[in-house]
């Protein structure tokens, strides 16, 4: 039987009115937040980080606030909408600016909190565009204590709870109690959680009748109910005014649920066990809760299930980085309760890759991307044409504007991808490249390297901190499973580095797999590879794509196989180019129908001739553009076909 009873038919399952800011996490654990070298930016503020969970646990949200007008505000309703938030009542204020949160990570019990609000965006929620008819939609609508603070604020929630309660809306509240946000702290003092204040908590009580769920820590009850010292006769105090469900969180200890009247002791309430784990970080723990338990009841749980779903997504949370992009996903709790997880967090690989790959990203269910990432071959065509290499930058930014010009003369938005080095030949194009909702690679290896090195670098993970987390780390190397044992080992470590590096940069990874033809017999092409896939499996590297040569249709369909049970999240294959003419290429496309194949990145066919003849001045920009753009052209129609056949005989 289900803990509560919702509304259905509905379109929203959850509307979150409250704070929603930045939030900029110190990358230093163990530091002062003073001496914090770097910070790294997430979407956090506690109705943010709810409406962020819910909707990643594959319900539909909704935020109710108020973003700035800027960079930050756009970051938040980005941030909401790419996890599947509806954002259409988060206002923008023109004036005021997005409220951010700095925060530190000195050791397990000192969290050094930072509030920048000072006349924030989400604390001037106009009340006069809460939307009834949006509200209507909702089956249940959750508040934070912070929005009953002040008088604007206070008059959007009551606005808000008065049409949830005129529809049959469910209405939760979340305590969230924050003393600095109250002004009862000096401004540095953001991690103090309870500080005693009697207008505090005549204010909350003048408001708690309005709600059938009331979420809180013990500390939190304390300042609901106004007794000092004495959780029991504050949830005494706290029922005289509510008689909604009361959800007392306990920590490690797990939670109580009270529907009716007050047990004489905390521990004669029905409690529901927590899960222990090693705690990173215990801010964003509170979020993580209440979304695995608005979840699990909004989904028909008993107080059983939702609540143990609630645990489990607090205990994952305290184990991570952030609170927003903490929260796991459904295929997270899946392998949580399927009884094979590590009982440390932090060292469960398999939870880590699941929380990387299952989470809201762009899809890409296909891709044509040019590829000019190539740094010698360029080097020789300028050497060949007897032009100065200066040239060659202004060459590659071209060869953005020819593939502009496809995208558009083909209708490939969604589809369209360039591969582009970030050294001194295509450091501009890589930059005018980004940004455009492309798919975008970038190469890391050193130009004909064997055993495989970085390009300009000794220390990948320390460059990657610069990149931008939309570019792909593409990485070339020349590998065959029969390598010398001591080659083989030496690229095997290598790889497992750039491994490593890419999961803690967040930069998806495509592995590109060239078995030396010394070693590759004619037709034993296809099996070096597979070979080399299943041992790069075998080491535990997942990269999101391989880019393979061609290969026959039963080469895919093992490919296929091997993907399926190493790595079903895996994006799939793209086909590389190895500068074989077009025609073989667009021939080669027939062969790969299997739906493991997402596409192609070609370079050198296409733009090897135009690109001799321009820097020699016997062609302009334009019938550059025009020339690279009808060989792209000639691969992308053979590739459409090729899309169309393998519906046809499916």
């Amino acid at each position: 039987m289900s803990a509560f009873t919702f509304p259905s038919g509905r379109r929203i399952d959850l509307a979150c009115l409250g704070r929603v800011a930045v939030d900029l996490y110190a990358q230093q654990f163990g530091s002062r937040l003073e001496d914090a070298r770097s910070l790294q930016m997430y979407l956090g503020g506690s109705s943010g980080n709810l409406a962020f969970g819910v909707a990643r646990l594959g319900l539909k949200s909704a935020m109710i606030s108020r973003v700035g007008n800027e960079q930050m505000g756009r970051f938040l309703r980005e941030t909401l909408e790419q996890e599947g938030c509806d954002v259409s009542q988060l206002q923008t204020d023109p004036e005021r600016l997005t409220a951010l949160v700095l925060l530190g990570l000195k050791d397990r019990d000192t969290f050094p909190l930072l509030f920048v609000r000072e006349n924030c965006a989400d604390m001037a929620v106009d009340a006069a565009l809460i939307d009834e008819a949006f509200i209507a939609q909702c089956r249940a609508l959750a508040l934070t204590g912070t929005h009953l603070s002040t008088p604007t604020t206070r008059r959007a929630a009551t606005a808000a709870l008065t049409a949830a309660r005129r529809h049959g809306v469910v209405r939760v509240l979340d305590i969230d109690y924050r003393p600095v946000l109250w002004g009862l702290t000096a401004r540095g003092a953001g991690e103090n959680r309870y500080v005693a204040d009697a207008n505090v908590t005549l204010q909350l009580q003048q408001m708690l009748g309005h709600f059938d769920l009331l979420v809180g820590t013990e500390e939190e009850f304390l300042i609901a109910g106004g007794v000092s010292d004495d959780l029991m006769a504050s949830l005494r105090a706290v029922r005289d005014v509510s008689a909604a469900t009361l959800v007392v969180k306990r920590g490690a200890l797990g939670c109580c649920v009270i529907e009716g009247a007050i047990p004489a002791a905390i521990d004669d309430a029905p409690t529901y066990k927590g899960e222990r784990v090693e705690v990173l970080n215990v801010l964003g723990a509170g979020d993580a809760f209440l979304s695995g338990l608005m979840t699990g009841l909004l989904q028909g749980k008993d107080w059983t299930g939702a609540t143990q779903m609630a645990n489990a997504c607090g205990a994952i949370v305290v184990s991570r980085h952030a609170c927003s992009a903490a929260m796991p996903t459904p295929a997270e709790l899946t392998h949580w309760f399927g009884g094979s997880r590590n009982p440390k967090v932090d060292a469960d690989q398999d939870l880590a890759h699941l929380h990387r790959v299952s989470a809201a990203r762009p899809h890409w269910d296909e891709l044509c991307v040019m590829a000019f990432d190539h740094r010698s071959q360029f080097f020789d065509l300028a050497r060949e044409a007897g032009a100065d290499e200066s040239r060659i930058p202004r060459l590659k930014a071209l060869l953005v504007g020819a593939a502009e010009q496809v995208e558009r003369s083909h209708q490939l938005q969604g589809h369209m991808g360039v591969l582009i080095d970030g050294g001194d030949y295509g450091r501009d194009a890589l930059a005018s490249a980004t940004g455009r909702g492309w798919w975008v690679g970038r190469p890391v290896e050193l130009p004909g390297s064997r055993p495989l090195r970085f390009d300009g670098t000794r220390s990948i993970g320390s460059a990657l901190i610069h990149w931008p987390t939309e570019q792909v780390v593409k990485c070339l190397v020349h590998y065959h499973p029969d390598d010398a044992y001591a080659l083989r080992l030496a690229q095997e470590q290598t790889v497992l580095e750039l491994w490593e590096a890419t999961r803690e940069s967040g930069n998806e990874l495509l592995l590109e797999v060239i078995p030396p033809r010394a070693m590759t017999p004619a037709g034993s092409e296809d099996e070096a590879v597979l070979r080399a896939v299943k041992r790069f499996y075998n080491l535990g590297v997942k990269p999101e794509w391989w880019k393979l040569a061609p290969m026959q249709p039963a080469g895919w369909a093992a490919l296929e196989a091997l993907v399926a049970e190493r790595d079903p999240h895996c994006r799939g294959a793209v086909i590389l180019g190895l500068n074989q003419p077009l025609q073989f290429l667009a021939d080669s496309f027939a062969q790969a129908t299997n739906p493991i194949v997402k596409g192609f990145m070609v370079g050198r066919t296409l733009w090897v001739e135009p690109s001799l003849k321009w820097l020699r001045g016997e062609i302009d920009d334009a019938a550059f553009q025009q020339q690279v753009g009808r060989n792209f052209a000639v691969l992308i129609e053979a590739w459409q076909a090729r899309r169309g056949a393998a519906r046809a005989a499916a």
